[in-house]
Order: structure tokens, then sequence, then C-alpha cells
């Protein structure tokens, strides 16, 4: 059989590196799978839903920092990618997405199920192209695959049936691939004006962002010598906050701890890697000077009164002998002491589980931090999950966390999950879901079980879409339609093959989660949680308060007085 351009793109990907292709198997892809059918050195992962492909694929990518890639069918098939693409993208995670078209012939007729992929996905990738010439694909793929690796993120090739079944062309020589990542350092005159700024001020803070993912050591060299404070995002919680003196937890909304303050009541302010979207967070006050190996979200977020371009532990290991060290503890330790009573506050549902049912999901997500592997991957469904893993995960040098950090996706931990076990199968994932993200992404349940992954299911189920009915009560707005009528997830876990463990008392959590923990395949443990268990965030306006006390006498006057009742029960020890 002549070469196709099918088997060449195989060829191709396993020379790339890829060791998986995820999607769903159909008509204008079947040149492609039939081509990984001949070929062993590349696997096709069969979902059932083409956007937990392009998850899937996204978190091999964040996990494993290499190609990873994902495809789908004509029209359909490859636009149930888009999401799962645009967080991928937006996580800077190179994937390649190979979304098949109609036949070349019938494009622009308005074919069955034609599309126009090569518009579709230019928002969510680096680099989009049609292939309708088989001279064009060798071309095109090492240019989508060189984008995609060398400027993290997504790069899609269309490509029809028909070209993907033609013979590829002799002359095609194949490109190497320039996969490794360089160093970038700023230039000595910007390595002096920074230390300038340190040097003349009195009260340094940190703030740390996935940036600093392999530069943990700097950043604590860099604190020790100016006694700073150092506060984190949810994404940089990963890199920075295990084995970490000088930690005073993360700001924003899911934020806690004393890093809001440190950030306002400090003179110097340093983001280190981080693009934190919430500027309503950021202090005015302060000088801030960041550095950032993307030069484009300098300044992006925040005022900006020195820009550094260049990676984070490259430049702190250029800048720390140009810098004076600090003896003054004065800052430091206000900010720690602040920290450590914030986490005691934090901690009330940890420390007194109690009795009351449905429980708090604080102590669960505690229970799951203490009992889970030192090298645990988790993930995080967007919503309430963000909150509880953000502040009860326990991070350690070799534990990765990742979620919907940036596009904010729902139901994305399952999906993740199975890409991380897939790239990762000797370690523990286990995937903190959701009851509404788990509900509406559930098919995959069955991926899971296909292939056998030991992917470990916390379902935090308290029947409601929790983060959407806290966001309306905060604007004022009593909530509305944010009830599920749920299953007993526990049981439907069963009825697929899996291990389910349902934990409705407090007294049970530990011994619920171990059971699931130990067990050798996959499991989904149901934790029935309080519906009314509010996340406060680490700096509260008077306009939050404001709302949420009108929202309470809304109910009131419309006769829901229970649920106040139940609010003010659920949460009474914070208050």
């Amino acid at each position: 059989m002549a070469n196709r351009i099918a088997d060449e793109l195989v060829n191709r990907l396993a020379d790339a590196g890829v060791e998986r292709l995820y999607g769903i198997v159909g008509d204008s892809l079947n040149p492609v799978t039939d081509a990984l059918r001949l070929n062993s050195k590349v696997k096709f992962i069969h979902v059932r839903h083409e956007e937990t492909a392009a998850f899937a694929a996204g978190a091999e990518a964040q996990l494993s920092g290499k190609l990873a890639a994902c495809a789908g069918s004509c029209g359909p098939g490859n636009l149930h990618l888009i999401n799962g693409l645009f967080d991928a993208h937006r996580s800077n995670a190179p994937v390649l997405a190979i979304a098949s078209h109609i036949p070349t012939t019938e494009i622009g007729t308005g074919y069955f199920q034609e599309t126009h992929p090569e518009i579709l996905f230019k928002e969510c990738s680096h680099y989009c192209e049609l292939v309708s010439n088989p001279k064009q694909f060798s071309r095109v793929l090492h240019i989508a695959m060189q984008n995609a690796v060398g400027r993290r993120g997504v790069s899609v090739i269309a490509l029809p049936g028909d070209v993907a079944g033609m013979e590829m062309p002799s002359d095609g020589a194949p490109r190497s691939l320039v996969d490794h990542i360089p160093t970038v350092r700023p230039g000595d005159r910007e390595l002096a004006q920074l230390a300038d700024l340190i040097n003349s001020a009195k009260k340094v803070a940190l703030f740390c962002g996935i940036g600093c993912a392999g530069a943990h050591d700097h950043v604590i060299a860099l604190a020790e010598k100016l006694k700073s404070p150092v506060g984190h995002t949810y994404r940089g919680k990963s890199f920075v906050e295990y084995d970490n003196q000088f930690d005073v937890g993360m700001s924003g909304l899911l934020g806690f701890g004393a890093a809001y303050d440190a950030m306002h009541e400090c003179d110097l302010l340093l983001l280190l890697g981080t693009d934190f979207p919430y500027d309503k967070f950021m202090p005015t006050k302060p000088k801030i000077a960041q550095i950032d190996i993307r030069v484009d979200h300098l300044g992006r977020r925040s005022k900006l009164d020195l820009g550094i371009w260049g990676d984070v532990g490259e430049t702190i290991r250029a800048l720390l002998p140009m810098i004076e060290a600090k003896s003054d503890r004065m800052f430091l330790d206000a900010m720690l002491r602040k920290y450590k009573e914030a986490v005691r506050r934090l901690n009330v549902y940890v420390d007194h589980v109690g009795k009351r049912t449905p429980m708090h999901p604080e102590p669960v997500t505690a229970a799951l931090s203490e009992l889970a592997a030192d090298d645990a991957i988790f993930t995080a469904d967007t919503g309430m999950c963000n909150v509880w893993s953000g502040r009860y995960l326990r991070a350690t040098k070799d534990r990765r966390l990742i979620g919907s950090f940036s596009h904010g996706s729902m139901a994305n931990a399952l999906p993740q999950a199975i890409g991380a076990q897939l790239c990762y199968p000797h370690r523990q994932v286990v995937a903190m879901a959701g009851d509404g993200g788990l509900a509406m992404m559930m098919g995959d349940l069955l991926t899971i079980t296909q292939y056998n992954l030991p992917i470990k299911i916390v379902v935090f189920d308290n029947s409601a879409l929790g983060m959407v009915k806290l966001e309306m009560e905060v604007l004022g707005f009593p909530d509305y339609q944010t009830d599920l009528k749920n299953p007993n997830f526990a049981k439907l876990a069963e009825a697929i093959g899996m291990m389910g463990v349902r934990i409705e008392n407090p007294a049970d959590i530990s011994s619920g989660l171990n059971k699931a923990l130990q067990h050798s395949g996959p499991a989904l443990i149901d934790v029935v949680t309080d519906p009314n268990a509010v996340s406060l965030p680490s700096h509260i306006t008077a306009e939050q308060v404001e709302g949420f006390a009108l929202t309470m006498g809304k109910l009131v006057l419309s006769g829901h007085i229970d649920e106040v009742v139940d609010t003010i029960e659920a949460n009474i020890r914070h208050i």
C-alpha cells in the first residue's frame, strides 16, 4: 500500500513523541483511524464525547510539557472539541487538533455537516489551516506542531477525508521538530533597575503564579533575602506553596490567608510569572514590578512601574547577587500572624467536624489531602471544587493540581483525569467533581471503565450549582434554577462496573475515602454535602455584604425564611 497522507500524519506524530490520539472515530476521519490501526506507535483513545478528547489532551500536555493530540470527524464531531481546545490554549498546553473535514469537492456548497473549521478554531489556536492539496501537508503539519510546542498552545489542522486518503508526495521531506524551551534572561540594565527598586523598598511582597513552575527554590531564596511574604495564585499553588516558610496564602475570589493584605500593605509588590485576572484585587498604592516570560502579560492586569521580560528562575538567579539582604522581619512576621489566624478561622469545620448532616465540604477535602499519595495528581471542577481544592489540598513537591483555571469551564475534572491517568498510569489520579460538572460529562465514566483507569472521582454532591447560587446571592438575587435532582451516584457507578462509595455521615469521611483510594480500579465516592455552605473570599467588599443581606431579606419576604435559617445554621462557625 502506498504511503497515504494519513499514514504520514501518524508517523510524524509518533516522531514528535505523541503517544495517544483522543477522539471518536467516524466518516471523514476513517483514513486517519485506519492509519492508527496499522501503526501501533500511537494509540487511539476512544472517548464518549469529543470535548473530553480535547480536555484529556490538554491535561496530558500540561502535565508532561509535551505535545498531545486529539481529533474529531467533520462538522459536529470536530466542533465538539472547541471548548476543551479553548481551555488548552488558555492554559498554554501544546495540543495538536485534527479537525477532519468534508470532501474538498463539496466545500462551500452547503454539504451535509459542512462547517469551516479553519475559521471556527482561529480564536483558540496559534495556528489553524486547511490542507486542500497533498503537497501542502508536510509543511502545514510541521508549522502546526512547531507553533503548538514553541508558542505553548493549540494548533489545528483541517484535514478533508479525501485528502487524508491520498498518496503522500515523494518530495514531502519531513522537518525536525524543535521542542527544547530556551531560558530568557533580562539584560544587565533591566536587572540593575529592578535591583535599585528592591533595595530602596522597606517592605517587599511576592505574588507568584504558574510562571514560577521550576523556580521554587529561587523564589524561596529571594523571599529569604528580602524577608518577604509570599502569596500565590490558584495556578501557582502547586509550585509555590510547599516547603515555604514565607507562604501567606492565596488572593482572589478563592483566596485565603494574608496574601491580599501583604499585597496592599507593602512598599513594593513583585509579580512573578502571574497573569492574575482579577484586577480589583490588585493594589494601587505600592510600586509594582513584574517578571514574566510572556511579554504581552506585562502590565496587562495592573499598573506597572517596571516590567521585566524573562524567565522567573533565571531572572532571580541573576538578580540575587545584586540585591541587599534585609534584616527587618516586622512586615513578614505581621503577615505570617495574619495568615495563621486566617487559617485557624478557615479550619473551623475541619477541626470540629461535628455530626450535622448534610456535612460541610471542608473536612472532606482536608481528609482527602491527608489520605492521598504525596505524588497524586488532582483535577478540580470549576466552581466550589476550586474553592475547596485551593484552600484544603496540601501541596507537596510532587503533587499536581490542574483545572480549568483560565477558561473556567464546567465539567473539566473528569476528562482531565482521563488524560492525566493515561499519561501517568502508575500515579494516583483524583478528580474533585461537582455534581453539576459530573452530570454534564457523565458519559465518559464509560471511558474510564472501558480502559480500566484507576481514577478516583470524589463527587461533592450538594444538589446545587453551588458557585452560581453564591454569585446570585452576593449580587442581591435570590437563587433561581440552581437546584439539582441527583441520583445516588455511587449506585450509578456500580451499575457500570466501578466501585461506588456513598458518604452521608461525617464520621465516615476518612474510612469511605480510604476504601476508595486503596481500591486498585476506578472508584466513585459520592459525598453528600451541604448546599448552604458558603465560601468567603480573602477580601469582602461592602457591595458583596450589601448584596448578600439584600438576598436574605428578599427570601424572608417571599416566604423562604427556612432557607435563610439553613444558611445561617450551616455557616454559624464562620460567623
